[in-house]
């Protein structure tokens, strides 16, 4: 089999018969059997994928969109009959009931799922070290994280294990690995994509997002999945544009970039350059660009952090033992002792953290403190992004404050690790769409790293459009 180029490409060859489905479907199997030390897939679902490649390369028309797609899904993405454990102890031995509603929509375009994937505990974590299977390791320097928490989705596209994957963005969680591992990331706007079947980590700002090597096959799933859904309260009934037939060419655009941003201490110097650089090469293009200044960038992280552990809380107390998952084997417990044994055996390290967080900042004692405060500071960012966007078409940031840095490196520092997701948890707080692009090779650490836009609500097509036309520029 060819290496994969895109889906459009990919297509083209199964038409003149040069491929097929059930052999690209094998030559996967073949590098995910020989990457297995990368640890990005928990399943394979070798049968499954072997037999559907069959059947779909016997019909006398494509099956859909994604005639014989190969994907990989996020182990917090609900498919019915299959394993979902969202890397955690607590949900070890489970198996999912339903198929969530992007599942559904991928599987009716001819999509071919050929596992699950590896990542952060319940979502929770930027470097995908947190969970039950262990760490992912990134394909480009195997001693390095992936990012994440969707690590496992962006190494089985970084390493061509799949075509592309789908994961979940709570506060860069897509856009941050595919930095890392040198493609594609897309969080939609919030409510763009059915939330149906994705175990929750903070609902308000949780999205499914997608993982891909070029913009037309990110713009063609979006396409597939978005949309309204009745399992689903909080999508959005707006329209879904034809994104992969309607990205726009030659278009000059208003992009707006923070000083502040580029010129924050925890930014590597190199990254900071790359993307000054890149700012003024738009504007050599035509495009205007422009300075904004935005006090409150240090202000974005403690309340992401207060709010989402919040949610969290209250989200992650379904899990107990009782029902469903891990149960302690320990016998003759009080109903509350059963409770602790269970919950405090089943969970990491860092889901104990977060809940613990999430406890206090809702406490009666500090709630108004924290709580309270931070939703405010929530709905300042809101309305100050969307003035910028009255002016402006993008806003460009860096994705990442650094390059992918060694495992093990800043497990003992949990706040070094919270400042990581600086440029990327403000799109989650919006809810505005957020795009991260390969661009760059830092010059000593031999990493890959790119640029981040952000665009106002349901603004994809114009997003997508931009970074078409500057992707491999």
């Amino acid at each position: 089999m060819q290496d994969f180029i895109s889906i459009s490409e990919y297509h083209e060859r199964l038409k003149k018969g040069t491929t097929t489905c059930k052999a690209t479907v094998e030559a996967c199997l073949k590098k995910i059997e020989a990457t297995k030390h990368l640890n990005a897939f928990i399943e394979i679902y070798e049968e499954e994928a072997l037999k559907r490649a069959e059947e779909l390369d016997l019909l006398s028309a494509p099956a859909g969109k994604l005639h014989g797609v190969i994907l990989s899904v996020k182990d917090v993405i609900s498919h019915k009959g299959h394993g979902l454990t969202a890397a955690s102890k607590i949900l070890s031995g489970f198996t999912a009931i339903f198929s969530a509603t992007v599942v559904e929509r991928l599987l009716a375009e001819g999509a071919i799922i050929i596992g699950r994937v590896n990542c952060d505990e319940f979502a929770m974590g930027s470097s995908n070290e947190n969970s039950v299977y262990g760490a992912v390791l990134n394909a480009a320097d195997p001693s390095r994280i992936p990012g994440g928490s969707s690590g496992g989705s962006a190494v089985s596209v970084q390493a061509g294990l799949c075509m592309a994957s789908l994961g979940s963005d709570t506060g860069g969680s897509v856009r941050q690995p595919a930095d890392f591992c040198g493609i594609v990331g897309l969080k939609p706007t919030y409510g763009r994509v059915s939330r149906y079947g994705l175990i929750a980590y903070a609902s308000s700002f949780d999205q499914i997002g997608i993982f891909a090597t070029t913009i037309p096959d990110t713009a063609l799933i979006l396409e597939v999945i978005s949309g309204a859904d009745a399992f689903d309260s909080t999508v959005s009934q707006e329209p879904v544009p034809a994104y992969a037939t309607q990205l726009i060419s030659g278009k000059k655009y208003k992009i707006a970039y923070f000083p502040e941003a580029l010129e924050h201490e925890s930014l590597d110097p190199e990254i900071s350059a790359a993307i000054q650089q890149q700012l003024a090469d738009w504007t050599a293009e035509g495009h205007q660009v422009q300075p904004v200044q935005f006090d409150l960038l240090d202000y974005i992280v403690p309340t992401y952090y207060v709010l989402t552990t919040a949610e969290a809380s209250s989200n992650l107390s379904r899990y107990d033992g009782v029902k469903f998952g891990y149960r302690s084997p320990a016998t003759g417990l009080e109903l509350d002792d059963f409770y602790k044994k269970n919950r405090s055996e089943g969970f990491g390290k860092e889901v104990k953290r977060r809940i613990l967080l999430g406890n206090f900042v809702l406490s009666s004692g500090y709630y108004d403190a924290y709580f309270t405060q931070a939703q405010k500071v929530r709905m300042i960012l809101t309305n100050r992004l969307h003035l910028i966007f009255k002016d402006f078409d993008f806003i460009c940031l860096p994705t990442a404050p650094s390059v992918a840095f060694k495992i093990g490196e800043k497990t003992t520092d949990p706040i070094a690790m919270y400042i990581a997701d600086i440029y990327t948890v403000m799109a989650n707080l919006a809810g505005i769409p957020a795009i991260s692009i390969p661009k760059f090779v830092h010059s000593v650490q031999k990493m890959p790293f790119g640029v981040q836009l952000m665009a106002a609500p349901f603004n994809e097509l114009s997003l997508l459009s931009f970074c078409n036309n500057n992707l491999d520029k």
